[in-house]
């Protein structure tokens, strides 16, 4: 299987659908025989976040402050499963918690460990966003939490547009463009815990530049639709807090990285009604919008 443009080579059976051929520029191995060694290398560790429902944490054999060659690394979560790696290895190894099964293990891998893995190794920045594609370019939403990212990428992919990601999308620079790359075939519309959603057919295969970014804002039902460009250092308020993993070590990194984005990518500020009887007409105006972009 393909995830975050990587092919995954597992020695289980994943409860998923992710047949689709995909581009992809690295291979990383999922296996259940974790070394003895690299157990007993895990010394210390620390509360990561609460997510769907569940404690996370993370542990090394030092105190956090990058990722370096051959360090040992450990992403529990709480009685479902532990992932086990090394720095500058592409190998992950897992052990399945007391109350953990191979469904939970498959969500908790592609949807989270992954993102945090490829980060930690220097594969790709990842940004919290919806992305789909207008006329074969990449567009991307972005909001706060509940702020209408994954309805607005829903109604895109019902309207024939091909899904990118839902949530997390992993970019990289290529010839000085800022590329954008499929995450998984899978988009969820609705909150449910330790679930990836519905399965499209219409999914990216080829990784492509970055169109441009739309940032959402409710409103009154009855209100404008407008789309207004974003200018200036403005740009980061809307973008920086939709950088994930934006970890201390990364933060000079992480800002030149995105200035570089915000000086060839432009960012734009949609004011969407709260009425999805006018999904319509927000579609209808970014669609336009987009295609007249150089």
């Amino acid at each position: 299987m393909t995830v975050y443009g990587t092919k995954i080579k597992s020695d289980i059976d994943f409860p998923l659908d992710l047949s689709h051929e995909t581009a992809s520029r690295y291979e990383v191995e999922l296996s259940a025989k974790v070394p003895d060694v690299l157990k007993s290398a895990i010394t210390c560790g620390f509360p990561l976040y609460w997510a769907h429902g569940r404690k996370v944490y993370l542990y090394s054999d030092r105190v956090f402050n990058g990722s370096e060659t051959g360090q040992p690394w450990c992403y529990e979560v709480k009685d479902v499963v532990r992932f086990y790696w090394l720095g500058g290895e592409r190998k992950i190894y897992y052990e399945i918690g007391e109350k953990g099964n191979v469904n939970l293990l498959s969500f908790w891998f592609v949807h989270l460990l992954l993102p945090l893995f490829m980060t930690l190794e220097n594969m790709y920045d990842f940004l919290h966003a919806g992305a789909v594609e207008v006329e074969g370019k990449p567009i991307f939403f972005i909001a706060p939490s509940m702020g209408g990212k994954s309805t607005m990428t829903d109604y895109f992919i019902k309207q024939g547009h091909t899904l990118i990601s839902d949530d997390k999308v992993p970019t990289f620079i290529d010839d000085g463009k800022f590329m954008a790359v499929g995450s998984h075939p899978y988009h969820r519309p609705y909150r449910k815990f330790e679930e990836l959603g519905y399965r499209v057919e219409n999914f990216t295969t080829h990784f492509k530049a970055i169109h441009a970014f739309y940032a959402l804002k409710g409103v009154e039902g009855d209100a404008d639709i407008t789309i207004k460009e974003i200018k200036g250092f403005a740009k980061f308020d809307f973008l920086l807090p939709n950088y994930l993993y934006m970890f201390s070590h990364l933060k000079l990194i992480r800002l030149k990285y995105l200035s570089q984005m915000l000086n060839s990518i432009k960012v734009f500020h949609v004011q969407v009604p709260w009425d999805m009887e006018r999904l319509d007409e927000v579609h209808d105006m970014i669609c336009a919008h987009s295609k007249e972009l150089n």
